[in-house]
């Protein structure tokens, strides 16, 4: 199993991910996203939206319009959702990055305020430590191992609320079910916020919650071990054993 700690330092990462973004994605993200909605977006690549703000989802075989697009999107039949950066990035299965990059460069959006220009320009000068793009490949494999943990995590609690289940009222609560009863909403939501959210609500995650995940990930392992011994059966990554 690969671990967090083996990918990379959370710490270190943060730092390196600040450093190289600051006056670049994190602008070019929310320059974009202040000067262009999905519906412009959306009417820019050939969709047509009704006064209504309606149009046929281009995520699915839509035949009425389902999706609504303002300044974000949301479809009510599939439940694609999210911003204009997603949006683009779904329709033309492109990275963030590159989905922000070509809205800046179709609807000519200057992404480079002048203190940026201006610290970009002094970085050029130095050799960087570390470019833009294996700076995002840190943070996109970070946020997939995050979300791998915490599914693998969240199966496990569903497993236990039913197999440590209290059989009849006087039954003790097991450990394992409470932890159940208290984790699954947050990881449900740990999950969302990784899958959904907005980039700086992701950096921030990395930043306050990071360690936790680690931790939720060698708990995991100590229980599979434990369990192993105890019964001889392996525990797969969701749960289920083996």
């Amino acid at each position: 199993m690969i671990t967090l700690s083996r990918k990379f330092s959370i710490s270190k990462a943060l730092r390196e991910y600040n450093e190289n973004f600051k006056g670049v994605e994190l602008n070019i993200f929310q320059v974009v996203k202040e000067n262009v909605t999905a519906r412009q977006a959306a009417e820019q690549y050939g969709l047509k939206v009704n006064k209504n703000g309606m149009v046929c989802c281009p995520f699915h075989d839509d035949r009425h319009p389902s999706m609504k697009v303002d300044k974000g999107f949301c479809c009510f039949a599939c439940g694609a959702k999210g911003d204009v950066i997603t949006f683009v990035a779904d329709f033309f299965h492109l990275a963030p990055l590159e989905a922000a990059k070509k809205l800046a460069e179709d609807f000519q959006i200057p992404v480079f305020t002048d203190n940026a220009k201006k610290r970009n320009a002094s970085k050029k000068k130095e050799k960087p430590k570390r470019t833009l793009y294996q700076t995002e490949k840190k943070f996109e494999e970070w946020e997939r191992e995050s979300i791998r943990i915490l599914s693998d995590y969240l199966h496990l609690l569903e497993e236990w609320k039913i197999r440590y289940a209290p059989k009849t009222p006087e039954e003790e609560w097991k450990a394992e079910f409470i932890e159940a009863c208290q984790q699954t909403e947050k990881i449900n939501y740990d999950l969302d916020l990784l899958v959904f959210g907005e980039l700086q609500d992701r950096i921030e995650f990395l930043l306050d919650s990071g360690k936790d995940v680690k931790r939720i990930e060698e708990r995991m392992e100590e229980y599979r071990r434990n369990n192993k011994e105890q019964t001889g059966r392996s525990i797969g990554s969701e749960g289920t054993e083996l």
